[in-house]
């Protein structure tokens, strides 16, 4: 292929994942009224910035109590960050590490740390990002200073792996990059590499269970509550009551709106024992939804069931996945690197007791919370 071939497939990639994202972005704003409604402890307001093609979505928060993490940074880094460390349980250094997080999260809450607008935010815990175009970033981010000027400006969800260009152009902009948490990725899955024994065994597992599998085409009203409860019962009763409750309303709102791909795993009577939601951008898919009946036998592997579910589909596109935080053991015996994950944000326009809040914390995760993260494989 000569060079103005391969000028022209590339052009014509990047066109594609273009629209794709363009599509998108489309389909979550016109749900968008329906799916703030449809998370229990979300408050928000969501907007765009751009125009016509280039568009991005952005929520709006002006330091609402008690908001879940997708939309609130002091939740991120001062709440859940408190209830990590005490689940943690390190013997020497839970202590310490509470008493910061509290103070810290003290300090942001007085500076209005939640007065923020999130670009490029889908009120899910990874948000997923498009090939960079910098003047069209540069476009958004003059639009949001002059629309929101006393907000801080947020991007979440980055990391050197997938969106180092994103990393680059922000820090260049004036952005402040601030760890977050430990993500596992899997590069782009090809269907035919030899997998590590762990995953062999899940995607037996999902060959040779006696569960029906079913996607949410199949699925009726009470499914959707059911897969909604499932949800609930792993992430806000096992995990955190800080996590965003998606309702059935959020669910079936975005499996109309071609946003998330639903399946499940009925037992012999029908009932959903199991449930994952993908959502995908460009050739990464994650999993924001994931739930299962915690009380039934360890020995059904639901949980196996379902992530190898994610990579099965990751297989069939040749894509990436980004399987968020948490079960970080589960997740390396199956080959997920772990990178850590930034939020940028970017205070220059801001009050001096502003930008001084958001410059000790960024000072903290990288001094204290990123080391922990590496150091202990979080």
């Amino acid at each position: 292929m000569g060079w103005r071939a391969a000028v022209r497939v590339m052009t014509g990639a990047v066109a594609h994942a273009t629209d794709e994202f363009a599509s998108k972005v489309d389909a979550f704003l016109s749900a968008s009224t329906e799916s703030v409604a449809g998370v229990f402890n979300l408050t928000t307001a969501v907007d765009r910035v751009g125009e016509g093609a280039s568009r991005i979505p952005v929520s709006i928060n002006c330091s609402e109590p008690g908001n879940t993490w997708v939309c609130s940074p002091h939740t991120t880094y001062g709440r859940y960050s408190i209830e990590e460390v005490e689940r943690w349980g390190h013997a020497y250094l839970t202590k310490p590490l509470g008493a910061i997080c509290r103070a810290v999260g003290a300090y942001l809450w007085h500076a209005r740390v939640d007065d923020a607008v999130a670009l490029n935010n889908w009120l899910l815990s990874t948000n997923l990002y498009p090939p960079l175009r910098k003047q069209a970033l540069g476009k958004w981010i003059d639009e949001a200073l002059d629309r929101w000027p006393r907000h801080a400006l947020w991007f979440r969800s980055l990391n050197r792996r997938c969106t180092p260009e994103w990393l680059q152009a922000l820090e260049g902009a004036g952005f402040i990059l601030i760890p977050s948490r430990q993500v596992y990725l899997y590069d782009r899955i090809d269907p035919h590499a030899r997998r590590p024994q762990n995953l062999r065994r899940d995607l037996a597992l999902l060959r040779a269970t006696s569960l029906v599998r079913s996607g949410a085409e199949e699925w009726r009203a009470d499914d959707f509550e059911r897969a909604a409860r499932l949800y609930a019962q792993l992430y806000l009763e096992k995990y955190s009551c800080l996590n965003p409750h998606y309702s059935a309303r959020f669910l079936k709102v975005w499996h109309a709106a071609g946003l998330l791909k639903l399946t499940g795993f009925r037992d012999s009577q029908g009932v959903l024992q199991a449930a994952v939601g993908l959502f995908e951008i460009g050739n990464t898919i994650t999993a924001p939804i994931v739930g299962y009946a915690t009380e039934r036998p360890s020995e059904e592997g639901l949980y196996r069931l379902l992530m190898a579910t994610v990579y099965e589909q990751a297989a069939v596109r040749s894509s990436r996945i980004n399987l968020s935080a948490g079960a970080a053991q589960f997740k390396r015996l199956r080959g997920g690197v772990g990178t850590i994950e930034y939020s940028a944000v970017y205070t220059r326009h801001l009050p001096a007791n502003r930008r001084r809040a958001v410059g000790l914390l960024g000072m903290l995760a990288r001094r204290i919370g990123e080391p922990c993260m590496r150091r202990f494989k979080l």
